[in-house]
């Protein structure tokens, strides 16, 4: 009887330490997967109250005679350079007319807490009253394979029916799977997309350590920044190589040449990749940096800001400010800010980015920068003569947080970064010391079934 009771004994000791034990790690999955939550909510914010319908731009008319590139907009939501980088290349040629397009005009979330209004609707392509494309450029979307975007997957194949190109951009490759378009076909995506996209969809031949890979008319590419890159092959195809080369070497992109090899560094996740993971996972306690937007702004200029410091790196939570509601990009894209008015939005830092000197910025955000006791900053003091739109941001990024996130940022990005100087902390101690105070959190809770089973027995024993 006595061995019973102790076998007995034993199994519910171990009971108590299981129960502890499963508290503790649900404890510390809790508060990692609350702030995930926050970094992600923060990203795709909502539309800021103060966007007026009334004083929204009108489209431009579409011009006969060039090249019609519609870049795709998700209502619920896409990456910022995946759209923005794009339109850049292709606007930037007079021989292409670009605009974005969406289920409906009405102001849509991108990475890093911006806001776009889309220049036109699908059902208006549909009934022809804008013409239809001759490129369909397609970014990453929060919910590629959902229902919600039915209608976008739909459009983009039909569109590719009637003739289209197709750029699929980063992630974007998901909702051109999810269409059916990719099936049979060689494809690539963002590096660490790659593994479930072959689970998920088997009939598409994934392909890494590809800038970007050709399948007929759909072009895919590597992350983020390799947009740029694919874009550029498809203004070489349609416009000619003198023009691809003109703006390619206007942009910059580190290692790019015309006709240059398409392979790149096959990355996987590692150790180095953590900071990526702290800086998602516990946001608490982060800077507030207002991105100051001013009209003409380069488009990547625009973009890189919005990743660096709250769409990729999670290093700090971002606000758009601008003079007034809405501002036009150097080749029209409609953007929306919080107009900064008498409020300071809790800013803690103010950077503009795409302007080479503080005389461009608005009086009025001068004005509301000094009323706040802040300075104009120009991110990583600016971009130099030769640099691409990511350069100054990413040094920036390393200076007021470290330089393991910015390293991170670049790789998430899928940019090359092995020119850049960076300066700066070498960790993030601020997300590493919540991580370990959320353990520490965690541990005590696992600590309390046995906490409550002793109090019980003392209470059995009085």
């Amino acid at each position: 009887m006595s061995r019973l009771k102790r076998g007995r004994g034993v199994v519910r000791r171990t009971g108590w330490v299981l129960m502890g034990t499963a508290l503790s790690v649900a404890s510390f999955a809790g508060i990692a997967f609350a702030g995930v939550s926050t970094s992600m909510a923060d990203s795709f914010a909502p539309a800021p109250t103060a966007s007026d319908a009334r004083a929204w731009p009108t489209a431009r008319a579409v011009p006969t005679g060039r090249i019609t590139v519609a870049v795709v907009v998700s209502n619920e939501g896409a990456v910022a350079t995946d759209v923005m980088a794009p339109y850049r290349v292709f606007a930037e040629s007079e021989k292409f007319f670009v605009y974005t397009v969406a289920a409906e005009r009405r102001v849509s979330p991108l990475s890093g807490g911006a806001h776009l209004l889309p220049d036109h609707t699908l059902a208006e392509v549909g009934r022809g009253v804008i013409p239809e494309p001759d490129v369909v450029v397609v970014p990453a979307v929060t919910e590629p394979a959902d229902a919600k975007e039915a209608r976008l997957r739909d459009w983009i194949v039909e569109r590719h029916r009637k003739g289209a190109r197709v750029l699929g951009v980063c992630a974007g490759s998901e909702l051109l799977a999810a269409s059916g378009l990719l099936d049979g076909r060689d494809a690539t995506s963002f590096w660490s997309n790659i593994g479930s996209l072959k689970r998920n969809y088997p009939r598409v031949h994934w392909k890494g350590g590809q800038r970007y890979v050709e399948d007929g008319r759909v072009t895919t590419t590597a992350g983020v920044t390799s947009g740029t890159v694919g874009a550029l092959r498809v203004v070489e195809e349609l416009a000619g190589n003198g023009e691809a080369a003109r703006i390619g070497k206007g942009l910059s992109y580190p290692g790019w040449t015309l006709d240059g090899p398409t392979t790149i560094p096959a990355n996987h996740l590692t150790l180095g990749d953590l900071p990526y993971a702290l800086n998602a996972a516990f946001p608490w306690l982060r800077s507030t940096v207002g991105i100051g937007l001013v009209d003409g702004v380069d488009e990547i200029d625009a973009a890189a800001a919005f990743e660096a410091y709250g769409g990729v790196s999670f290093s700090a939570r971002t606000v758009v400010l601008g003079s007034r509601g809405t501002v036009t990009t150097r080749h029209g894209l409609v953007l929306i800010a919080q107009p900064t008015g008498s409020s300071s939005h809790g800013v803690d830092r103010f950077v503009v980015p795409g302007v080479a000197d503080v005389s461009a910025v608005d009086t009025s955000l001068r004005t509301w920068v000094h009323r706040n006791k802040l300075a104009v900053e120009l991110p990583g003091g600016g971009r130099h003569a030769g640099e691409f739109g990511f350069d100054p941001v990413l040094r920036d990024l390393a200076r007021h947080s470290d330089r393991s996130t910015a390293l991170v940022t670049a790789k998430f990005s899928e940019y090359p970064s092995a020119h850049l100087t960076l300066t700066g902390a070498a960790w993030p101690w601020r997300s590493t010391l919540l991580a370990v105070a959320a353990a520490a959190v965690s541990v005590g809770a696992g600590f309390l079934p046995t906490a409550i089973r002793r109090a019980v027995r003392r209470l059995r024993a009085a």
